[in-house]
């Protein structure tokens, strides 16, 4: 009896059907999936059905009526990482916890165990910082001790954003505050936040 051979064609057809919209793909997860991956990824490619976001990393693109829509921030740094270990946000989240801080940073941060360096993935930038410690959410205590931890690298007024953090002290609860102070401030905003705390 002949053996039925898939043609090249079903078998892009057959690997464009095992992708979901909007997840972040490595080449590895799909040369599973595929007899001839790298010609299969250029034929998606070319198609639009795949966008390369960069070296082996692949977005199968979500529809909207506007056209395509971006990929989660998580999603990406998911697929690139190869973990879900990870913290990802902008310093502008600094606003929210009403310290004067005004700026807003076209930069996405991720705090991970893994990667260390400003990497582009897709048409988007992403400064990998890796740290021993960083919650799974982002919460007002942590922005307050990771703020005073990076107060140098911002574009702001340093001395004022000084005085209203230290104005802003009573405001946080206190247990949550140390706690978040211990665990994720650095050596000088620890020893600061002790001195502010003890005057």
């Amino acid at each position: 009896m002949p053996v039925s051979v898939e043609s090249p064609q079903n078998a892009v057809e057959r690997l464009a059907g095992q992708l979901q919209a909007g997840r972040v793909y490595r080449r590895e997860d799909l040369a599973r999936l595929s007899t001839a991956v790298d010609r299969h990824l250029r034929e998606l490619v070319a198609v639009g059905k795949l966008k390369k976001l960069a070296q082996g990393l692949y977005l199968a693109p979500k529809q909207s009526s506007y056209g395509p829509l971006p990929p989660a921030d998580e999603e990406v740094v998911g697929g690139f990482l190869r973990d879900k270990d990870f913290l990802v946000f902008s310093p502008s989240a600094y606003n929210a916890v009403g310290l004067g801080t005004t700026q807003l940073y076209n930069r996405t941060l991720v705090y991970n165990r893994k990667r260390h360096g400003v990497f582009r993935l897709g048409n988007r930038q992403f400064d990998f910082r890796v740290k021993p410690r960083f919650p799974k959410k982002l919460t007002p205590e942590f922005l307050y001790v990771d703020l005073l931890n990076n107060l140098d690298g911002l574009a702001e007024d340093r001395e004022a954003v000084l005085r209203q953090a230290r104005g802003k002290l009573p405001s946080f609860d206190a247990d949550r505050l140390r706690r978040a102070t211990d665990s994720f401030g650095s050596v000088a905003t620890r020893k600061r936040l002790r001195e502010w705390m003890d005057a």
